[in-house]
């Protein structure tokens, strides 16, 4: 997977200096970080473009497919849309929509369901006040739009609160599909100074959100794909971003070379999320796993 081609001159001197068993791990980590850092320039640049809500476009009183391609106001060409739930988009922690730009894009292309950024408050100091608040705006998303369920990407502490509403607050009705980039599962113990912060003492391992989520979940209709990478600097194990639930119909990614904040801008992963979307309804289980490499 290229990253840059600048590194390239330097991969063979790189190579005589580490042992092979390092050398591989280092320049696929070099490789990451050098992304990593381009993403958060522009991030930060795109970043006061998220901090107002979404304007919602009007949805028609009678269904209506369209025959042909149309245009949105970013230049987007939207295919017609299929017969399927729209799409929720989710940011992380003290983020906001606008680092879906791309996947936004992604999807609109791909010609699909109908897609929606939501930001929660950057003040959101619990994880289940914002999984009900959540559950409101789903709900409000389902009677604007007439589809009965929604898909939902979350990235990060995104996909916390989206599968807290879904397993614990009876979301699995709504949500047919939630796919997960990055999300501590089972808890991440990196940057332990940001202990402060409620909201990141909720996402520590053994705390009471993360043990909640281990309880029992019999019957629930959600199908849930995780996508996790082994250069993910936030997740700490790497493996916390795996879905491992034995009554959760849930599908582990493994992503390979990537970080934390390429997740949701990668064309790889988007590629994987138009698939997970495309895939069998939430109520066939899904076996075996993917490698995104």
């Amino acid at each position: 997977m290229k990253v840059t081609e600048v590194l390239d001159p330097f991969l063979p001197f790189c190579r005589r200096l580490l042992p092979d068993s390092l050398a591989g791990l280092s320049l696929a980590l070099l490789k990451s970080t050098a992304l990593e850092a381009a993403i958060l320039a522009g991030h930060l640049l795109l970043y006061p473009t998220g901090l107002t809500p979404e304007r919602r476009p009007p949805v028609p009183s009678v269904p209506h497919v369209p025959s042909a391609p149309s245009v949105e106001p970013d230049g987007t060409v939207r295919l017609p849309v299929r017969p399927a739930p729209p799409v929720v988009l989710l940011h992380g922690f003290i983020d906001n929509r606008s680092v879906f730009v791309l996947l936004r894009r992604a999807l609109a292309q791909h010609g699909g369901q109908r897609v929606e950024s939501l930001n929660y408050s950057p003040l959101t100091c619990d994880i289940r006040t914002a999984a009900e608040l959540l559950g409101r705006h789903i709900e409000e998303i389902c009677e604007r739009t007439g589809s009965g369920r929604v898909d939902i990407v979350g990235h990060s502490l995104g996909g916390l609160i989206a599968r807290y509403y879904a397993q614990r607050l009876g979301g699995d009705l709504r949500v047919r599909t939630l796919v997960t980039l990055g999300t501590p599962h089972s808890g991440t113990r990196v940057a332990p100074l940001a202990d402060a912060h409620p909201i990141v003492r909720q996402m520590r391992p053994g705390s009471s959100v993360i043990e909640e989520l281990t309880r029992p979940a019999p019957g629930c209709r959600t199908r849930f794909v995780s996508f996790w990478s082994d250069l993910d600097s936030v997740m700490e194990p790497v493996e916390t971003a795996r879905i491992d639930h034995p009554d959760l119909m849930a599908t582990n990614v493994r992503v390979t070379g990537i970080g934390h904040l390429a997740l949701p801008v990668h064309p790889a992963i988007a590629s994987g999320i138009r698939q997970a979307l495309d895939e069998t309804p939430a109520e066939e289980r899904i076996a075996g796993g993917l490698t995104v490499a």
